[in-house]
Formats: C-alpha cells, structure tokens, sequence
C-alpha cells in the first residue's frame, strides 16, 4: 500500500515537471523554481520505491527523477559566470547591493539605511523602497544620484542610488500590472562605460505576466551593447524556463551560485529568488547574501564584480 501511494505521488510530480519540456503553460512556473528541491525529494521517493520492490518500473522512476534533478544541476552550472582570466590590474573593482526591503518595513527603515551606507557599494538597488524613502537625507551624501521616490518616477517601488551621475535614465513599465517596476541608466566608471537595469517582476501565478514581462525585458536588454548590470526581485529561480529564456537572448550570466533569498523561515534551504546579473566584459568575484534581512521578507544580496578600465 505504502509503495502504491509514494509511487501514485511519484508519477504526478513527473508528470507536472514533464510539462516543462512539453508546453510554455504559465500555470506551474512557480514549480519549476523548485525544480532541484523537488527534485532531490522525488529522488529520495524514488530510491525508497526501488528498495520496497526492485523492478523496472522503480528503476524507471528512479531514471526519470535522476533527470529532473540533474537537469536543474546542469541549469545551475551552465548559468554560472566564467573564471576571470584577465591581468586583474587591467580590471577596477565594482560592488553592487540589492534588495527588496518589503514596503511596509518602516521600522528598519533608519537599520537598512545605516546597512546601505557601510556596505561599500557603489550602486545599490532598492525594492519596495518606502522604508528607506524616509533616510534620503542621508543616502544623498554617499549616493548623490538616485532614481526613484521622486526623482524621474514619483513610485518608490524600485529605487537605484549610484556614487556616479546617471545618464540615458528610462523608467517605464513591464506590463499594465504594476507601475515603473523597471529602471535603466549608464554611468561612467573609470572610463568604462555600464549599463545598470533594475526590475521587480510580478509574481509567476498571475497569469501569462512574468513570462510577458521577461520577454519585455529581454526585447530591450538584448539591444544593449556592452557591459551590462541587471538586478532586481525576480519572483523567480534562475531554473524557471523563462528565466533561462532572459539569459539565453541578453547573454547574461548570475554572478555566483546564487543563495537562497526566500522564504526567510527557509534559510539556506530557500528559494533564490533575487538575482543580479550580468554581462562580459563584466565579471563576477564573488556574491553573497547580506547577514540580516532587517525585518523584510527577502534577504539581499551583495557583489564584488570586476569592470575593464577605460
């Protein structure tokens, strides 16, 4: 009976996973997220199959989940940014914070501000930025140039403070769900021009929207030359199938293996859900997530890339 029930739960979750693979139905984005913690589960489903009854039916079972799991591993790596190779004194070091603060976080406003200034970063990346719309007094003096919470959007939904003057500034819309959740700019880093992009993307059960709002992303960073920043909450793993899509059309990479953002009760076993990517001749040294999430629903995440000198 025992074998009957796991192997019944079995063949639904392959079948859920084989419409990856099958169709583009927005309906189990939100799965394919999980595909590596689902798969690693139904591969210990599968193994106790096989060990209640040996057969070719568990040992197909077995197979299939050994795909599912090894496809999101496969994912992973090959998303993976390559090994610097370059004379590091023809590089200048470039840090970069993002991270969804959650809107009505109002308490921590001042302890994320306080975060912010001695993080180091020269551009930081700010969702639900309202907590800390309240410190810009003291964010100006370290982050002259800002965008969002009134300056070029009156939202404060997604904000960019930089150490260095903005130029070619859009912000504008991803979809009719949600207002200037996306954000562009240049800046000039020792004679190195970067593009810096920032997006909140909606969640991936509201219909057919994520999927619309990355391909909307994709059409307008693929057209971008040269070295490229994206950063953002993603509501997404890199593993969803139109994730994958982004970074295969913008030529993008993660900055690291990516650690998990949410759920904060989940901790290391989360879901990475935040992203900051980027593009070549951009490089990545190193990404992790930031000690504390400061009260938010997200934990952020902080990078030390390398930019070639001008």
């Amino acid at each position: 009976m025992l074998l009957h029930i796991m192997a019944t739960l079995l063949v639904l979750a392959l079948g859920l996973f084989a419409l990856r693979y099958a169709t583009n139905f927005w309906g189990a984005g939100v799965i394919y997220s999980l595909q590596l913690h689902a798969g690693l589960a139904m591969l210990l489903m599968a193994l106790f199959c096989l060990a209640l009854r040996p057969g070719l039916f568990t040992m197909t079972l077995l197979a299939a989940t050994l795909f599912i799991a090894g496809h999101a591993a496969w994912m992973i790596w090959a998303t993976l940014p390559p090994t610097p190779r370059i004379d590091l004194a023809r590089m200048q070091p470039f840090r970069v914070l993002s991270f969804n603060v959650l809107g009505d976080n109002l308490e921590n406003g001042a302890a994320i501000t306080d975060y912010i200034l001695e993080s180091g970063a020269d551009v930081a990346y700010v969702m639900e930025a309202a907590p800390v719309s309240l410190h810009l007094d003291r964010l100006v003096k370290t982050y002259p140039y800002r965008i969002g919470c009134g300056e070029h959007t009156p939202t404060c939904d997604l904000m960019i403070l930089s150490k260095y003057p903005l130029d070619m500034i859009y912000v504008g819309n991803l979809s009719d769900l949600r207002r200037d959740r996306f954000a562009m700019a240049k800046i000039q880093v020792g004679g190195t021009a970067l593009h810096l992009a920032a997006a909140h993307l909606s969640k991936p059960y509201f219909d057919g929207y994520h999927m619309e709002e990355l391909g909307e992303l994709g059409d307008v960073l693929s057209g971008i030359d040269g070295p490229l920043l994206l950063a953002g909450d993603f509501n997404a793993s890199t593993l969803a199938p139109d994730m994958q899509k982004l970074l295969k059309v913008t030529g993008m990479t993660t900055t690291g293996l990516e650690p998990a953002t949410w759920p904060i009760i989940g901790g290391a076993f989360g879901v990475p859900i935040d992203h900051i990517y980027i593009r070549s001749p951009l490089m990545a040294a190193k990404l992790s997530r930031i000690p504390s999430n400061f009260g938010s629903n997200h934990y952020g995440l902080i990078t030390d890339l390398l930019l070639p000198k001008g």
